[in-house]
């Protein structure tokens, strides 16, 4: 019997070991996630923030495009409705760049040096610098504010290679294009920056080839950057007492080689910019990731590590209980075993074999009042995360129709400052001159009528996607019971997701006939199709530059329906399938997936729809889920399904 004893507290020692290794793990798995998402988000942010600003350089192109002959003081005016200081405080200044031949180089300068309509005195210092005789050269003739740009009024960036490089590049593709690392000439504290610009072209001229573009440009519109000001708009400073980032110009995306990491190619050190010491030491373990972001035709290398801390650190608490506890059970259970020889042996130790049980009674009634206090733990903290999964879903509405959101409304607010400017036009000539020919009227009344065409359009864009948002969001918040149309709930819904769909190169064809009416509950069908949306977008066309989805249904017999929805994905194997709606399983822990997706669409379609679910898929062959869906739900949903 003692060496049972023994025995059982060797075994016990080791099981104590073992959880405390799987703890341990599961900590290190934990931080690990937590710097993955800080990565995550600091890289997604950081492109939001660059989009936000170049499509503020695509409106400006804009304006050229709808009237070139863009005077000092109508650009003066745009950009000061911009409210740079307050809207976009990480640029340092929006420029425009003529091309300007050899040949007219000298009347330009007469021109801008007589230029009255902001300074009454004009600009008689103006001077075209460095001088050179590059032709033809590209000269800074706008730019705001011109306090604390100074400098960069009249700059020839044809003199310079880094900038001259840029320019052409733009120039011979039409795109928007991005300077690799500079030290700005107005900018005295040797920050690192960058200079965007977008090609601005005559409009008469096609411009389908290399030479047509060269022949019709114009010039370029710029903005001028601070990369530390960008960062700062973008990463909280209490982040970087944990997080180390260091963001590096790779090079044009198309460059054979790139260049080596140094400091010509440094753009952002949070180390070194941020007013914090340099992390010291080396990084945690596994706490080291790199992202890749497209700026301008120019690939930024991001590198993130992340320190010890309150964030990334690791308690050894749980680990030191957990070890201590086990201790005390074994010792515990190896007494017990070795006390059961006494009273076999001897009667006098019955009395206090009887007590020891007591003792070890009161033990256990102790633990399995700790182990239901656990159990009712997990099960909040299962609904806190199923909460969380539905709360994440409106999070991506809202996101998706944001960005969707944005150009209609761009557009409309560029188009109404050109009308605001032509209506001024003209009624300054009509002022000045007295009277106006009747083609110059037509002219104006067709750019009138053309300009609110483009509101008109832009603005019912915006209202139809603002209309399905606030009835997929309204369903999906509030869980209530309504009748709708089954096409109705589809297309809504695959609105909402129309930015990240179009973002992952992602074809949806829709084939719902009308007149499918359903007396059930559209949130939670919106909820269904959200999640399979997420789960094709996640898993099946991870590392796929494009996919295709497809929504189909058809009536089945005189109150059901068959909705199906398919994709051409990666597909799932035999064990994946077997345990897709199992809770807590994710082929993708620690990198987006909970493990609730599918369990959450099981439990609305079995609980609160009253429908079945069926899911086919293998490997390289895609996915097909299989609803099948009563037209009229059931009155009253069960109450296990209704909190699922």
């Amino acid at each position: 019997m003692r060496s049972r004893g023994y025995l059982a507290f060797i075994v016990g020692i080791c099981v104590t070991a073992a959880t405390c290794g799987f703890v341990a793990m599961t900590q290190r798995q934990q931080v690990q996630a937590n710097f993955q998402r800080d990565v995550d988000k600091v890289a997604h942010d950081t492109e939001v923030r660059l989009q936000t600003y170049f499509d503020v350089l695509l409106a400006i192109k804009g304006m050229y495009a709808l009237e070139q002959d863009i005077d000092r003081l109508r650009f003066h005016r745009f950009v000061a409705e911009l409210k740079l200081d307050r809207r976009y405080p990480g640029f340092q200044a929006i420029q425009f760049v003529r091309a300007v031949p050899q040949a007219r180089l000298a009347p330009f300068v007469a021109a801008v040096k007589g230029d009255t309509s902001i300074e009454a005195g004009g600009y008689p210092g103006f001077l075209v610098h460095p001088a050179n005789l590059r032709d033809p050269h590209f000269i800074i003739e706008y730019t705001e504010p011109l306090k604390g740009n100074e400098n960069a009024f009249g700059l020839d960036l044809s003199a310079l290679p880094p900038h001259l490089k840029a320019l052409e590049l733009g120039r011979d593709t039409g795109e928007i294009v991005a300077t690799e690392r500079i030290t700005l000439v107005q900018d005295a504290t040797g920050e690192p920056g960058f200079v965007a610009r977008a090609p601005v072209y005559r409009g008469g001229p096609p411009q389908r080839t290399v030479e047509q573009r060269r022949d019709a440009l114009v010039g370029f519109v710029a903005i001028v950057f601070r990369v530390g000001t960008l960062m700062r708009e973008v990463i909280d400073a209490p982040l970087l007492e944990h997080l180390h980032v260091r963001i590096d110009d790779d090079g044009y995306f198309d460059a054979k080689a790139a260049p080596a990491s140094s400091a010509d190619t440094l753009l952002y050190n949070s180390a070194g910019t941020s007013g914090m010491r340099p992390p010291r030491g080396e990084p945690l373990d596994g706490l080291v990731s790199q992202k890749a972001l497209m700026v301008g035709q120019r690939r930024w290398l991001m590198r993130f590590e992340g320190y010890g801390g309150g964030r990334y650190g690791r308690s050894p608490l749980p680990v030191l209980l957990i070890g201590v506890a086990g201790f005390i059970i074994s010792a515990l259970i190896a007494a017990l075993l070795v006390s059961t020889r006494r009273v076999v042996d001897a009667k006098h130790g019955l009395e206090y074999s009887l007590a020891e049980l007591e003792r070890q009674k009161a033990n256990v009634e102790q633990a399995r009042s700790d182990l239901a206090v656990v159990v009712e733990t997990l099960k909040q903290a299962q609904t806190n995360l199923l909460t969380s999964e539905k709360m994440a879903s409106l999070g991506a509405l809202v996101a998706g129709v944001a960005h969707e959101l944005n150009t209609p409304i761009g557009n409309s607010l560029l188009t109404a400052s050109a009308l605001s400017d032509m209506v001024r036009d003209f009624e300054r000539r009509l002022v000045a001159e007295g009277g106006l020919k009747r083609s110059v009227l037509e002219a104006h009344l067709h750019d009138a009528r053309k300009a609110c065409d483009i509101m008109n359009s832009s603005l019912t864009r915006a209202a139809d996607l603002i209309t399905s948002f606030k009835q997929v969001a309204v369903d999906q918040a509030s869980g209530q019971r309504r009748r709708f149309q089954l096409d109705e709930v589809v297309h809504d819904t695959l609105a909402t997701y129309a930015a990240q769909l179009r973002r992952n190169g992602c074809e949806v064809r829709v084939d719902v006939p009308p007149g499918l009416e359903f007396d059930s509950y559209p949130g939670s069908l919106s909820q269904v199709l959200s999640n399979l949306i997420g789960n094709a977008l996640l898993h099946g066309f991870d590392g796929r530059g494009h996919g295709a989805i497809a929504v189909e249904a058809r009536r089945e017999g005189a109150d059901t329906v068959k909705l199906t929805f398919s994709d051409n994905g990666a597909g799932m194997t035999a064990g994946t399938l077997h345990k897709v709606f199992d809770p807590f399983f994710t082929t993708k822990l620690g990198q987006g997936g909970s493990g609730l997706g599918m369990n959450i669409v099981y439990n609305i379609v079995t609980g609160v729809l009253r429908g079945t679910i069926r899911v086919d898929s293998s490997p390289g062959a895609g996915t097909t889920v299989t609803l099948m869906l009563p037209m009229r739900a059931p009155q009253e949903a069960p109450p296990e399904s209704q909190e699922a």
